[in-house]
C-alpha cells in the first residue's frame, strides 16, 4: 500500500482547483497548471482536499498511485509558493547574464551560448556565476536546469563547469611526476 498516496493533498487558501474525470486544473497566484492523470488512478475533490485513489488493486495502479499524488501536490505547491533551483558556475571567464528573454552563457567555448527562456519561467543572475531558475512547474524547472548544466558539466579535476547549488563534485588527483 502506498504511504504517499493514502494522504490527501491540501488545497491552501487562494488556490482554486477543478477536477473533471481524469483532468485536474490548479490555479493560483503563480499561474495555472493542468494535468491529465493516468486511467489507473481517480482524483476527487472534497472539502479543499484532493484525494487520489487507485481504480483497482492491479500492480500498475498501485505503482502510479503515489506518483500521481505527488504530481498533484507539486502542482498545488507550484501555483501557491513556486519552486526555485539554483546553479553555480565555476571556472575562469565562465559567466552568465540574462539579456531580455534569453540567457547568455560564456563557458569557455569560442562562441556564447544563447538559451531562450520559456514562457512561465523566470531566470535571474544575481552574480555572474549564479543562476536561479524559478516558476510554478517543477518538472519544467528541473528540465531547464539539466539542459543548462549539460552545456558544460563539472569536471572532476578542477571542478570547472555548471553544477547544482547542493551538488558535491568528487575530485580526482591529477598526474603525478
Amino acid at each position: 500500500m502506498s504511504r504517499v498516496g493514502k494522504h490527501p493533498v491540501e488545497v491552501p487558501q487562494g488556490v482554486t482547483c477543478q477536477v473533471s474525470g481524469q483532468e485536474i486544473s490548479v490555479k493560483g497566484k503563480n499561474g495555472e497548471l493542468k494535468a491529465i492523470l493516468s486511467k489507473e488512478v481517480l482524483p476527487t475533490l472534497e472539502d479543499n482536499m484532493i484525494w487520489v485513489k487507485p481504480v483497482d488493486e492491479s500492480k500498475q495502479a498501485r505503482m502510479l498511485w503515489g506518483t500521481w499524488r505527488r504530481q498533484v501536490d507539486n502542482m498545488v505547491k507550484g501555483v501557491h509558493e513556486g519552486f526555485t533551483l539554483r546553479l553555480e558556475i565555476n571556472g575562469v571567464g565562465y559567466r552568465a547574464a540574462v539579456e531580455g528573454n534569453t540567457l547568455k552563457l560564456q563557458l569557455g567555448y569560442s562562441h556564447d551560448i544563447l538559451y531562450p527562456i520559456p514562457q512561465g519561467i523566470k531566470i535571474v543572475c544575481d552574480k555572474p556565476t549564479s543562476v536561479a531558475i524559478s516558476g510554478a512547474d517543477r518538472q519544467l524547472i528541473g528540465q531547464i536546469a539539466a539542459e543548462i548544466r549539460s552545456y558544460r558539466k563539472p569536471e572532476p579535476y578542477k571542478g570547472k563547469g555548471i553544477k547544482y547549488e547542493d551538488e558535491k563534485i568528487y575530485r580526482k588527483e591529477g598526474k603525478k611526476k
